[in-house]
């Protein structure tokens, strides 16, 4: 089996070359519900299930859960937001667990509970993970993780969140400045951001050090070729002529090409496009949670919300148990907080939406965002398998034409 380097979050590792078939696989045996002290388990390398392990609902027993989790005493949490910390105190709080919430790059995690699983000596019990095709691709049918969903909350889990488990959705949108912009947000067609007139005006995290940037290319590639198309004719009167496989990939070109401002975090974004004292015209794509910098930085800030065919994207943030963890059930426990609005809120404080339909949506909206569900494209969980496969073409596209 040849095997390549592939860019995940910034960290560069071998990666072998994996057949399809063989990254649909999704781990189905997980610990049983609760409690429990199994702490592997699994299907065999190269099976697949529909769908995340749940426990028979007659046998669930969250008291018994919540007292097994304290016996094993401690939790350690990985997730690339700096909110798991809040998370992990409030949990701390409500039972009693020691927990600690560690922000770091989806690629060092993904690293590091890769080697930790291989050498049985786990210290990152479960993680809040943003790259779901290195996830169906490598942590689980690798068992290094698996997906379980508890069965007192599995009606509020659509089947398409469960494989793997679907937290929280979150937005990377298209921001503009309302002060060089009064009249609103100077572009309106996707396609403009690869015009001559916004080159190197265009700024946004280097996509090879952002993996939800390069999943976001491949999912248009996959499922919205359509959409892109009909958006680039009614942009120029034109059809779409390109020598790429797909629209989608004639825009990232085109993007590239373009001399964007590449930044290594989304502060720096957020900075160049609205910080108070920002004079030049500039767009730039960022996470919802800049919208905080609003206030705290006097930032002007806003969403393009008359770009089409979106003004950005959702991308999903899993939850994912190790295998190998020495608190199975601690872990299980807070897949159950991080479930309900009492364990979610503090991952919210910017927006978001629930993967439980339990779950109310966040009250905060970031500056001309009106409708989440139909201004922004959603990633398709069917595509992940594939979108692990594309990753380094779609990583090598972006580095050829940018260079």
């Amino acid at each position: 089996m040849s095997s390549s380097t592939r860019d995940i979050g910034g960290t560069q590792r071998p990666v072998p070359r994996i057949a399809l078939a063989a990254l649909v696989a999704v781990l189905a045996g997980a610990a049983a519900c609760a409690p429990s002290s199994q702490q592997g388990g699994g299907a065999a390398p190269g099976s697949a299930t529909p769908s995340a392990v749940i426990d028979d609902a007659a046998s669930f027993d969250l008291d018994a859960l919540v007292a097994a989790a304290k016996k094993e005493g401690s939790l350690t949490v990985y997730d690339s937001s700096g909110d798991i910390t809040k998370v992990a105190k409030a949990f701390s709080a409500k039972y009693g667990i020691k927990t600690t919430g560690v922000k770091n790059k989806v690629g060092d995690t993904l690293e590091k509970m890769t080697r930790e699983n291989q050498a049985d000596n786990v210290t990152i019990d479960m993680t809040l993970y943003e790259d779901g095709p290195s996830l169906v691709g490598e942590l689980l049918p690798q068992k290094v993780v698996h997906t379980w969903i508890p069965a007192d909350l599995a009606d509020g889990v659509a089947a398409a969140n469960r494989s793997p488990l679907l937290v929280l959705s979150k937005a990377n949108v298209w921001v503009y400045n309302p002060k060089l912009f009064p009249k609103g947000c100077p572009v309106d067609n996707i396609w403009d951001l690869v015009g001559p007139e916004w080159k190197g005006k265009v700024s946004l995290q280097d996509p090879l050090g952002k993996p939800n940037i390069v999943e976001w290319f491949n999912q248009m590639s996959n499922g919205a070729d359509q959409a892109l198309r009909d958006a680039y004719k009614a942009n120029s009167g034109e059809e779409l002529k390109t020598s790429q496989k797909s629209a989608a990939e004639e825009w990232v070109v085109g993007l590239a090409k373009n001399h964007p401002v590449l930044t290594s975090a989304d502060d720096d974004v957020a900075a160049a496009v609205a910080s108070p004292k920002q004079t030049q015209p500039r767009i730039g794509l960022v996470s919802n949670a800049k919208f905080r910098d609003v206030e705290e930085k006097n930032y002007s800030m806003r969403v393009c919300d008359t770009l089409k065919p979106w003004s950005g994207y959702l991308y999903p943030k899993y939850s994912a148990i190790a295998t190998k963890t020495k608190h199975p059930n601690a872990a299980k426990l807070f897949t159950h907080f991080i479930l309900t609005e009492e364990g979610i809120t503090h991952e919210m404080g910017a927006g978001g939406i629930p993967g439980s339909t339990a779950v109310k949506q966040g009250s905060f909206t970031p500056d001309g965002l009106k409708d989440w569900n139909k201004e922004l494209f959603a990633f398709d969980p069917k595509y992940l398998a594939k979108d692990f496969a594309d990753t380094e073409a779609m990583q090598d596209l972006w580095r050829i034409s940018h260079s």
